[in-house]
C-alpha cells in the first residue's frame, strides 16, 4: 500500500486537518493577532514533544531511516530557536502551559513511540505531510503572516516530507495511525469558528 492512498481513503479527515479555518484566517489575515500568538505558543510545545519522539525513533529507526531522521532532528533544534526569537520579538511566554489539544498529541507520540516502529515512521511522515499541506493552503498568507507560511513551506521542507514518505514506504500504512494524526492536526488548530 502506498502513503498517498491513505489520503485518498481519508479525505474528509484530512481537508479537516490541512485546510481548517484557522489556515483560512492565516490566508486571509482574519485570524486575530492573539490567536495566532496563542497557537505559536503552543506549537513550540508541540516541536519540543516531536523532538524527544523523534530521537527515540532514530534510535530504533531501520538503518534506510536514519538519515532523514537524523536530518529531521536537527532541524527541530534549529525550528525551536527560531520559536525562541519569534516568542522575544512578540514578547510570548513560551513556559505557558500546554492547552488540551498539545496534551493529547503529546499522548498520541507516547502511543506511537511505544508502538511498532512501522507505525511510528508513518505517524511521523503524516505529521509532517500534514503541517506541509497545511502552510501550503495557507499560502501565500496574509501579510501579517506570510514570513510563517514561507517559513513552513520551504522547498527544504517538502524535501524532508518526501524523505520520510521514503522512510516509510517499506512498512505497512497504518490507517488508524493516519486517522489519528488527522484528528490530532485538526484538533490541534482549534475548534473550527
Amino acid at each position: 500500500m502506498q502513503l498517498d492512498d491513505l489520503l485518498g481513503r481519508h479525505a474528509e479527515a484530512w481537508a479537516a486537518a490541512t485546510n481548517h479555518p484557522f489556515l483560512t484566517g492565516v490566508r486571509d489575515g482574519t485570524l486575530p493577532p492573539a490567536d495566532f500568538a496563542e497557537w505559536l505558543v503552543q506549537d513550540h510545545h508541540f516541536v519540543a514533544d516531536l523532538l524527544a519522539f523523534q530521537a527515540r525513533l532514530l534510535a530504533r529507526a531501520p538503518r534506510h531511516a536514519q538519515a532523514v531522521l537524523a536530518a529531521g532532528a536537527v532541524a527541530l533544534v534549529d525550528e525551536l530557536t527560531w520559536f525562541e526569537d519569534k516568542a522575544a520579538q512578540l514578547g510570548l511566554d513560551l513556559t505557558a502551559a500546554p492547552g488540551p489539544a498539545t496534551l493529547a498529541y503529546r499522548e498520541l507520540l507516547r502511543k506511537l513511540d511505544a508502538g511498532p516502529v512501522d507505525d511510528a515512521l508513518v505517524g511521523l511522515w503524516a505529521i509532517e505531510r500534514a503541517y506541509l499541506d497545511a502552510w501550503t493552503f495557507a499560502a501565500p498568507g496574509a501579510p501579517a503572516f506570510r514570513e510563517y507560511v514561507e517559513h513552513w513551506t520551504a522547498p527544504g521542507f517538502a524535501g524532508y516530507v518526501a524523505g520520510l514518505a521514503e522512510a516509510a514506504g517499506d512498512g505497512p500504512a497504518n490507517d488508524a495511525v493516519f486517522a489519528a494524526v488527522a484528528a490530532a492536526e485538526a484538533a490541534f488548530w482549534g475548534p473550527a469558528k
